[in-house]
């Protein structure tokens, strides 16, 4: 709904359809020219948003805002800029012997008007990089940021509304009524960051308009040591990409698979790690709090629910009760799992970690199989054959050897799901490809041999055909 400081959803979205219908093609210095404002922008609120973001937390690391927000998107829209030229240029197609010399193009056109609904875990990075790619295909935006942080997605409309111009690009707050009222309007494009629950509606409401969608869900991404890697070393970065933002990514390693031999170890190792990374919790501002009560509950329950039904669940790190009124959940390691436990099938999006034995490689890559196909997968092991062989028996939407996460910020690699962790990608010259409409034309040339199609068909239409054919 409207209010007196937002505009109207419909009318908005309205008023840009009009823009797009009367001119839907933006000139390449134009596009440059809205990035770096975008950019400017960005640099100029930089420090305003690192605080906005730490007070929606109510403790978020001001350096891992810098690391995973601030960072990428800075990354990302300089590649974009550096790139854009060779996107957009027509490609050409090959034309088959018959036709020449007429000419196949695939023109790169923007679809028009995209909707980007950003969740709350990566509020900068998750907003402005789509919209990045999205400005960069030509098309006009309208952004709707999670209501769950409330500051960050005030100042990141003043970014916006600052640095573009309200025809090209607008943010609309607010509650999930109006995610739901902006899903109905036929868009040219959505793309939606959140839950698989969520998602699932998106597309639904996106269905009746036959409105295409880019989803980047989440799921239960997991990650793998064969034995003969470094447990330390697998440790160390397992722990780093799980407890960045305190579990709340969506391709942290969500459970580790493990030789039965090799736990005890890895749990020594992880626990010594942790220690070294995050000495304290409650008082410690490198360790970001959970972003509210609603889901701080819930992963007490999952917790709760896991020693009910027979885990050992033992607090790692740092020695503690296991969490703080901050909404600073100590890590966790849950051992002892079974198929019954809730925290066996949920995503977890906290720092809590269960630990999976198998007996074989296979064992391990059918337990993944047998479950819906994660957003990420980790592999630790330095047998470049046995890599190989692991990534071809998994279906992951993207993939990390010998770490996590950090597949995410290669501004050249394109980043998406598969199945239920989603579909589609962004970033990068896949992102511009999924944004833009690819049109192929056929130019035909002045003197062709096409009359031998006109009929009345004869004798020296069947030689032709014939000698096609044979």
């Amino acid at each position: 709904m409207a209010t007196a400081s937002q505009p109207d959803p419909l009318a908005t979205f309205q008023q840009m359809r009009n823009l797009v219908h009367a001119d839907n093609t933006l000139p390449y210095g134009e596009r440059i020219k809205l990035l770096k404002s975008l950019r400017t922008g960005l640099k100029a609120k930089q420090n305003a948003l690192i605080k906005a973001i730490d007070q929606d937390f109510q403790g978020r690391a001001r350096q891992e805002t810098i690391i995973a927000d601030i960072l990428p998107t800075l990354g990302i829209i300089d590649y974009t800029i550096k790139h854009l030229r060779k996107w957009m240029k027509p490609r050409r197609r090959h034309v088959a012997l018959h036709f020449i010399p007429a000419k196949n193009r695939i023109l790169m056109q923007p679809k028009g008007v995209v909707l980007i609904i950003s969740p709350w875990n990566y509020p900068i990075s998750l907003s402005i990089l789509p919209m990045v790619t999205a400005i960069a295909a030509g098309n006009r935006v309208i952004l709707k940021p999670s209501e769950f942080t409330p500051k960050t997605s005030d100042l990141i409309a003043e970014l916006v509304h600052g640095a573009l111009p309200a025809d090209r690009a607008t943010v609309m707050t607010g509650g999930a009524d109006v995610s739901i009222t902006l899903c109905k309007l036929p868009f040219d494009h959505i793309l939606f960051t959140g839950s698989t629950n969520v998602g699932r509606e998106v597309m639904k409401s996106a269905a009746e308009n036959l409105t295409p969608v880019t989803l980047e869900l989440g799921g239960k991404s997991p990650a793998v040591i064969h034995g003969d890697y470094d447990l330390a070393t697998a440790a160390m970065r397992i722990a780093r990409g799980k407890l960045l933002n305190a579990g709340q990514t969506c391709i942290a390693p969500d459970y580790v698979l493990l030789a039965r031999d090799k736990i005890d170890a890895f749990v020594t190792h992880y626990n010594d790690v942790i220690t070294r990374f995050y000495p304290d919790i409650e008082d410690n501002n490198d360790y970001t709090a959970i972003i509210n009560q609603h889901h701080f509950d819930r992963l007490k329950a999952l917790l709760q629910d896991a020693k009910a039904k027979g885990a050992t669940v033992q607090v790692v790190g740092a020695s503690a009760t296991g969490s703080s009124g901050q909404h600073k959940l100590h890590p966790h390691v849950i051992l002892d799992t079974s198929d019954d436990m809730q925290i066996c099938h949920e995503e977890i999006f906290g720092p809590l970690l269960p630990i999976i034995a198998y007996d074989s490689l296979d064992q391990a890559s059918a337990y993944i199989n047998q479950r819906a196909r994660p957003l990420a997968l980790y592999y630790f092991d330095n047998d470049k054959q046995r890599v190989n062989a692991f990534l071809a028996a998994t279906t992951s939407g993207g993939a990390a050897i010998n770490d996590t996460v950090l597949h995410f910020v290669q501004d050249d690699l394109p980043f998406g799901g598969v199945g239920a962790s989603g579909m589609g990608v962004c970033h990068g010259h896949e992102g511009f490809c999924e944004l833009s409409h690819a049109k192929p034309v056929f130019y035909q040339a002045r003197l062709n041999s096409t009359a031998i199609l006109n009929p009345p068909y004869g004798a020296t239409f069947e030689r032709i055909i014939k000698f096609l054919t044979r």
